[in-house]
């Protein structure tokens, strides 16, 4: 796996630049809405046959006072990577999973730009299923996607439309279907496999093809930086995948990469809903793309490590939020949001497997 000249990364680099296109929000809805619209009948049947398998509709109160239209109306998606792994499973004897990744992406249809926002996996924040300020991840530990769901729009304070669930396996899934990507690593760094094995993976600093492991312990190592720098990166590995995906190298993988994409994602975003998304990749403009972050500081609850939320910059970035969606922030008017801390009992019920 040698590493490409550094002239060839930049002149790339550049070149991605001048189109200002950002795909990488779609991961893992362009391979699907691409393939549903214009390579072939083949294709399109089976883009259809996995968005159809992939759909899984989730019966909550909403915010909104009509259902959303992507066709006609600002909507707001909620992207969710979970960490399902096996060993993970059996040593906290069930199988729920924590949240690993949480991508926020707001559309605004007349614009047809994005917005896209990284929570931080540890940010603490108050989870309306169980009462009480926690790691944001153990929200669908306790709860699934509703709690997720619930959870972003409490801390947001704006209508979360749709989801997208996708575990760890899928990246691993895509990235080898893909046949790699390209990524410029920041740093060098060893870490476990998607086995749980320590020190399995260890890439050097520099511009080179990944495979799906590579890819993963990339997008998931917590060891070199922090949160904030780890969402990054998984933006980064998101823009690659989909640089090949729109590939003609990437469009002759279609079809493993839609199995791949299948068999690891839900959404309750039905085909017809995806394909009202190419819209924004195929503006006039190109897509505009706008990465937001969640500023904090590093503190502790009870000995554990959390992410505690800059309260002004998180005002700030609702505000942003609001405005791109067209809503009012007097749609949570009523919400609980209140600051206690988990119970004796609270903390000891499920949780041995949390940190």
């Amino acid at each position: 796996m040698a590493n490409k000249s550094r002239e060839t990364y930049i002149k790339d680099n550049k070149k991605k630049k001048r189109k200002k296109v950002k795909l990488f929000i779609f991961v893992p809805l362009l391979v699907i809405i691409l393939a549903g619209i214009g390579y072939g009948a083949t294709l399109y049947s089976k883009a259809k046959s996995v968005a159809d398998d992939s759909y899984e509709p989730i019966d909550r109160d909403t915010k909104r006072e009509t259902r959303v239209d992507p066709d006609i109306d600002d909507v707001s998606i909620l992207f969710i990577g979970v960490d399902d792994s096996e060993k993970r499973s059996s040593q906290s004897g069930t199988t729920r999973s924590r949240s690993d990744a949480l991508m926020v992406a707001t559309l605004n249809e007349k614009e047809k730009s994005v917005k896209l926002l990284s929570i931080p996996r540890d940010s603490y924040v108050y989870i309306p299923e169980r009462g009480y300020k926690d790691k944001i991840t153990h929200a669908h530990y306790f709860g699934g996607v509703t709690s997720t769901l619930d959870t972003v729009e409490n801390l947001l304070e704006i209508p979360i439309d749709y989801y997208v669930k996708m575990n760890f396996d899928a990246f691993m899934d895509v990235v080898d279907a893909l046949g790699g990507i390209d990524v410029d690593v920041p740093v060098t760094f060893t870490e476990q496999n998607s086995k749980d094995k320590a020190g399995a993976i260890h890439l050097e600093e520099g511009y080179q093809e990944l495979d799906g492991e590579e890819a993963l312990a990339l997008a998931r190592t917590r060891k070199i930086d922090n949160d904030i720098e780890r969402g990054k990166r998984q933006q980064l590995i998101m823009q690659a995948i989909m640089k090949k995906a729109v590939s003609v190298e990437g469009i002759t993988k279609y079809s493993k990469v839609m199995e791949a994409v299948g068999s690891n994602m839900t959404t309750d975003l039905s085909f017809s809903d995806m394909q009202s998304l190419i819209a924004y990749a195929t503006a006039d403009n190109g897509l505009q793309v706008e990465t937001l972050t969640l500023t904090g500081y590093d503190g502790r609850v009870d000995g554990k490590y959390i992410y505690e939320l800059d309260e002004a910059a998180l005002a700030e970035t609702k505000s942003i939020l609001q405005q791109h969606l067209g809503v009012s922030s007097s749609l949570f008017s009523d919400s609980d949001s209140s600051t206690e801390t988990p119970t004796e009992t609270d903390t000891t019920t499920d949780s041995s497997a949390l940190n």
